[in-house]
């Protein structure tokens, strides 16, 4: 017989997603860390697993106390009532909420309570691992927790359960090296607080278990909890389960061999239709995608295509073969103006001046015409970047490759302007 473990990375209950058209805004609890968590646990019983293992940050904050103490509490009796063990650690966002809801919860075991090493011994099918766990004793630790710790290995395997900052030197957040977690002689690492998955494997069974479901658009891609299994002492299986009821994905289209803008429509019909068959085949399909779409290529009608996906229609795109819910979180144009910018460039009027301004942008970074032109774009962006209302909606600080990235879109859109007027002035 084999021991299976479900490590379970950042949750956040209480936490909404971000960025849901009005259509789906009824339904955020669903499709946020609530739902995750409860896919969490119909996962971990449907697989007969041994024991849950949370690597911190389980609630969002200390106003969250409710919401997670009535989820955690339901989703803890669903799988003890299985003859499920829950263990876990706290991380920076819950660093005082997780320890009082536990004192609520009888059967959810917390490691490390003060940033003190503890361990915890699972024994089932004739194996055994021991789980060694840290918690968060306050909610910024800039010393390594591994520094000065000895761990005395058990019988069996032995795992460590970790809320950190792996290799960011100075971090507020528990900064760990990839050297210290090497070097401290456990057969492998669950990290939380990095909402990215690393790639674990029975062969690297140490990295970052991401978040359970991505909460906004710059957590894209394949997200949820990790299902390992244990046989004469070794892990013999090591497997994301991918289950998170939101997904976000970024979609490029290129729209060079198009003829007339409205076939954009057609084209992302084409491309979620793609998207879709690889989810559906999943043993857990999304309720919902999020698809930040990308408009590439040379055409002159990039702007013209982007306009046809109004509010609404970018609410809901299409509805999957398991009744997934596809809508458009952003829209943006980045396709080239057909004509032969080179040749246009030659002309002494606005659209030639606008043109040589758009090759310029294509230069090397280290360009010193560039440089300066980013620089003053730059200068001239910054008191709009800074407006809180725009910084809601977008990713990033401004630096110089985001300003080029603004140039071109503005760019490009005024050049086709520029265009189709002296085409009609003709």
């Amino acid at each position: 017989m084999t021991l299976k473990l479900l490590a379970v990375g950042d949750i956040h209950l209480g936490r909404r997603p971000s960025r849901l058209p009005e259509t789906l805004t009824g339904r955020a609890r669903e499709l946020g860390p609530t739902g995750a968590w409860r896919r969490v646990v119909d996962l971990a019983v449907g697989e007969g697993v041994d024991a849950v293992v949370l690597a911190g940050d389980v609630v969002e904050r200390e106003d969250d106390f409710y919401e997670g103490y009535r989820e955690l509490r339901e989703g803890v009796a669903r799988l003890r009532q299985a003859g499920i063990q829950v263990l876990g650690v706290a991380g920076n966002h819950d660093v005082r909420v997780l320890p009082r809801l536990v004192e609520q919860l009888a059967d959810f075991r917390l490691l490390g309570r003060g940033g003190e090493w503890q361990t915890f011994e699972i024994a089932a099918g004739g194996e055994s691992v021991a789980l060694w766990g840290w918690s968060f004793p306050r909610e910024q630790v800039r010393e390594s927790p591994l520094a000065g710790a000895a761990f005395e290995r058990r019988p069996g395997l032995n795992l460590g359960i970790l809320h950190c900052d792996r290799d960011q030197l100075g971090s507020a957040y528990a900064p760990v090296s990839s050297a210290e977690l090497r070097a401290a002689g456990l057969d492998g690492w669950l990290l939380g607080h990095i909402h990215a998955p690393d790639a674990l494997s029975t062969e690297e069974p140490s990295g970052y278990l991401g978040s359970v479901t991505g909460l906004d658009p710059g957590e894209p891609g394949a997200h949820g909890p990790w299902l390992m299994s244990v046989d004469r002492g070794r892990l013999r299986n090591v497997e994301q389960q991918v289950l998170a009821p939101l997904r976000w994905e970024p979609l490029e289209l290129d729209l060079s061999d198009l003829a007339a803008p409205e076939d954009v429509r057609g084209l992302l019909l084409e491309h979620v239709r793609h998207l879709d068959a690889d989810l559906a085949d999943a043993a857990w399909a999304p309720e919902a995608v999020g698809l930040r779409v990308t408009l590439t290529g040379h055409c002159g009608f990039g702007s013209q295509a982007a306009d046809l996906f109004g509010e609404t229609e970018r609410g809901h795109i299409a509805s999957g073969e398991r009744g997934t819910h596809y809508f458009v979180e952003r829209l943006r144009v980045a396709t080239r103006p057909g004509t032969d910018l080179e040749a246009l460039a030659q002309q002494s009027d606005p659209p030639g001046l606008l043109a040589r301004r758009l090759l310029l942008l294509d230069r090397p970074e280290s360009d010193p015409e560039r440089r300066a032109l980013l620089e003053e774009a730059r200068r001239s962006l910054e008191s709009r970047w800074r407006d809180q209302r725009w910084r809601d909606l977008e990713d990033g600080g401004l630096d110089g490759e985001a300003a080029a990235d603004w140039l071109r879109q503005a760019g490009s859109r005024l050049l086709e302007r520029m265009l189709d007027q002296s085409e009609a002035s003709a």
